[in-house]
Order: structure tokens, then sequence, then C-alpha cells
């Protein structure tokens, strides 16, 4: 009998001691503040994560570029392994595939509903990128509409004219150029440096990217303008994701699709939130698009789309057409 209970303990203390073991914590780099819309769906997924899997998976959020990684980094250093999964601001991907500046097509999709409908019809074809670089797609999510954050009220062509306003991809600097500004690229860790030096006059995000870094410190005026909704992806190493058992497959996957629904969902309700925060501020927020401004950007859009159409490959028509199709 004693003998029996004896085995009986040591037989769960070797359990415990290999559930122990098998606790697995995950460096998740993101380029973003923790109250910005991606910091935000990260602890979403993150905490139900660690919910569904009893604590034996942790996700560890390191904001702000803490790991030395930006967007445009992360690609590469999670297909090598350097980073076990990371949350990017896709448009900086362009140089990878142009598949990934869909999101940030001018004045494509113009609405949240839209912006759902496009990934929708581009989810695969995004997915198949991943995969073939080494990496899994978890989930997707948006950020709010684009604006302009600057000094004055960019409501109009003039106001356009010479504006030095930092963009974040291709798409964007070649609209706001045909436009008559003076666009310059820029990683989003590098904009607060820009802005206090001089180096640009107005920034090109959404009014959370803006409000969670405390623009209002730096510019008065934030004009809306129905310009992108551009996408974040929360993405994994293959090989680590492969090795996983299929329960803590299904963990990961549960908690990156209720991520994902809670990252579509609270877009809508935090535009009104950070138009909020920013009147409290001091800022002067101009949320009804001037007509002349939109249609500015939408004419230098609309030849850069063309082109892009030329270079994205089969993959990327098909998704467009998708869209387009679904919309009608």
């Amino acid at each position: 009998m004693f003998i029996r209970t004896g085995l009986l303990a040591i037989a769960q203390l070797a359990l415990a001691t290999q559930l122990v073991s098998a606790a697995q914590v995950w460096d998740l780099s993101l380029e973003y503040q923790p109250n910005s819309l991606p910091g935000e769906t990260s602890r979403v997924f993150a905490e139900k994560l660690s919910e569904l899997s009893g604590g034996a998976i942790t996700v560890k959020i390191h904001y702000g570029a803490a790991l030395g990684f930006k967007s445009v980094d992360q690609f590469d250093a999670v297909g090598d392994g350097a980073l076990k999964i990371a949350s990017s601001f896709m448009p900086t991907w362009s140089g990878i595939d142009p598949l990934f500046l869909i999101s940030t097509l001018p004045l494509l999709a113009q609405s949240p509903e839209d912006a759902a409908r496009l990934y929708s019809a581009v989810k695969p074809a995004m997915s198949n990128v991943l995969d073939k670089s080494n990496q899994v797609m978890l989930f997707v999510t948006p950020w709010p509409n684009n604006g302009i954050w600057a000094k004055k009220a960019i409501d109009d062509k003039a106001s356009l004219k010479d504006l030095r306003v930092r963009t974040f991809d291709p798409n964007g600097t070649l609209t706001f150029r045909a436009a008559g500004a003076a666009p310059i690229q820029l990683s989003w860790a590098d904009v607060l440096a820009q802005l206090s030096t001089g180096g640009i006059d107005a920034v090109l995000t959404s009014a959370d990217g803006g409000g969670a870094a405390k623009l209002w410190e730096l510019l008065s005026h934030y004009t809306e303008v129905p310009y992108a909704s551009p996408w974040q992806m929360v993405h994994m190493n293959k090989g680590i994701f492969g090795k996983l058992s299929d329960q803590e497959k299904a963990w990961v996957r549960k908690a990156a699709d209720e991520a994902e629904r809670h990252g579509w969902k609270a877009v809508t309700v935090r535009v009104e939130h950070n138009y909020a925060e920013m009147r409290k501020h001091g800022m002067t927020v101009i949320d009804k698009p001037n007509d002349a401004a939109v249609a500015t950007l939408s004419k230098a859009g609309a030849e850069l789309i063309k082109r892009w159409e030329q270079t994205v490959g089969p993959a990327g028509k098909e998704a467009i057409a998708r869209y387009r199709g679904n919309k009608n």
C-alpha cells in the first residue's frame, strides 16, 4: 500500500516537473505603444492564450521597438527565427511583396466595413506569402482610418503644397507627392525625433496612433482623410509553431481568432474616444474631410492603384476583383 502510494506521488511529481519544464515564454516584438490598438489586441491575444493553456504559454509583449526591431525588420526576423512572434505594420513590407500594400491603396477602402471586405478577399493570398517565408499568419487587425496631424488644417489643395508630411509606405509617398506635398517616408519609431527637430511638419497616421504617442504636444490640428485603414499582422515562426502539439496549436488559433475579432470591433469605437481625448488636450479636430482635399488625393491615388495592379501579380489582382465584386 505504502509502496503504491509512494510510486503515485513520484509519478505526480514527475508529471508536474514535466509541465513546468514545458512552460513556454514567447517574446512578442511590437513597434507601437501599449495604449495603441495593436498594443491592445496583442494583450487580448496574450491573455487569452495564457487562459486557454493554463499558463503553459506566456506571451511577453515588448512595446516601442524595445527589442530593437522595427516592423520592416520583423518579417525576416520572424522567418529566420531571431524572433518567435511579432506584431508588424504590414505596409512596411512593400519591398518583400507589393501585396502587403493593399490596405493602403489610396481611398480604396474608405470605411471599416470596406476594409473588412478587402481583408476577406486578400487573406488567403497573404497567408500563402507568409507560409512560403517560414511563417504563420496568426491574425490581422486594422488601424483606424488615417488623417493628417499638423500645425494647421489640411483642408484644401493649397494646404498640401510643399507640406513635409511623414508617410509610412510607398503608396502614401507617391500619392502625396503627386498631390503637391513633400512627403518623407518614416518608420513610426523615427517620427517623434523628426518632429522635434523640424525634419517634418506633419504626420500621416490615425488618431489612434498619434494619440498614443501624444502628438498633441507638438501639433495642434488633426484633419480626417478617408485615405486608408492600414493593417497590423501578428505572425509567428513556422518552425516553432510546427513543433507545438495539436492542442497547443488549437489554443494559439483560438486566441488569435478572438484577438482578431476584438480588433475589428474595437476600431469603430476607438475613433470617437480618440477624438474626445484629442480635443481634451487642445487639438482642433476636423472630422469632416474637405471635398477638395479628398478629390486631390483621390486623383493622385487612382493612377497609383493602376500601377500597383501591374506589379502585384495574379493573387493581388484576383483579390481586388473579389473585393470590388463584393462591394457592388
